[in-house]
């Protein structure tokens, strides 16, 4: 990017109040969000293997987890919904994220990660 650019985009963000839909930006602000509904979630990896910046799954319930919005190109992302056999992976509104995580109970998740140790002797 030459210094003219740069001076432009510091002359607007002066000027003007961000709303996020601003070309210097990207142009459209991204009002939707990936979220994967845990409860229905069965642990098979495919998600985490397509889209690995967006999804990985949790050790402690084996369940997979969004973990960045921007982790991959949007169409990674949906290549990853799409090879969920389970479809609980869902763009959801971005500002209903927060109360979907928290709508999430996940001390009655049966775990689906890793084997209780079991004593050898």
């Amino acid at each position: 990017m030459d210094s003219n650019s740069l001076s432009a985009i510091d002359n607007y963000f002066k000027t003007e109040e961000l709303t996020g839909y601003e070309p210097v930006l990207g142009g459209k602000l991204t009002e939707k969000a990936v979220w994967v509904d845990e409860s229905r979630c069965i642990g098979c990896r495919y998600c985490a293997h397509v889209a690995t910046n967006t999804f990985v799954v949790d050790d402690d319930y084996g369940r997979s987890r969004a973990i960045r919005q921007d982790g991959d190109n949007l169409e990674t992302v949906q290549e990853a919904i799409d090879t969920c056999p389970v479809d609980c992976i869902h763009w959801v509104e971005f500002g209903n994220l927060e109360d979907l995580e928290s709508s999430l109970d996940r001390d009655m998740f049966q775990s689906l990660g890793k084997l209780p140790r079991m004593n050898k002797h």
